[in-house]
């Protein structure tokens, strides 16, 4: 009986973000399922204010994999990136008529969790893009001719007759 290993696991998190939780997840995700060199080219080409923190988050959770478990960042990848929502600031701002209106400041808790890839799917990847090399690429089958006749028949079909126009 083989023994199967379960990867390990790192988090970092980032609490009390100034930021509304749902721009933070459209940004959360592009970079979930990625490798962590995939992940952070994402995030450094990603316009939004969210990627910067999340670069952050995930820095931080590459450093606690490298120094407290030994993994190495190429062997990472990004198994969960979330942004739940945090406490929400209320401020007040005068409308008119003596009227108030709420506006709400709202925070969010940032959580990127790394996984270490298997051996297995490290160990297969080269070997399928090697064999992707030398395998030479099917050839396409030569289609069938249209004939005049299956093109007409085909248009009719689909078209209404027009009305001819009369000049005067």
């Amino acid at each position: 009986m083989s023994v199967v290993e379960t990867p390990r696991e790192v988090r970092a998190e980032a609490k009390y973000v100034r930021m509304s939780p749902r721009k933070a997840r459209l940004v959360a995700e592009h970079i979930r399922g990625r490798s962590v060199p995939e992940a952070r080219a994402v995030l450094a080409f990603t316009s939004r204010e969210a990627a910067q923190v999340l670069q952050k988050v995930l820095q931080s959770a590459v450093s606690n994999a490298e120094s407290n478990h030994g993994i190495a960042e190429e062997r990472l990848y990004v198994k969960a990136a979330y942004a739940d929502s945090g406490p929400v600031m209320k401020r007040w701002r005068a409308r008119a008529r003596g009227r108030v209106a709420r506006i709400r400041k709202r925070t969010c808790h940032i959580t990127v969790l790394l996984a270490e890839l298997p051996q297995a799917a490290l160990a297969v990847e080269p070997v399928q893009a090697a064999a992707a090399e030398e395998a030479p690429a099917p050839k396409r089958a030569p289609g069938r001719k249209k004939t005049a006749a299956a093109s007409k028949k085909k248009t009719a079909s689909k078209r209404p007759a027009r009305k001819k126009e009369t000049t005067k």
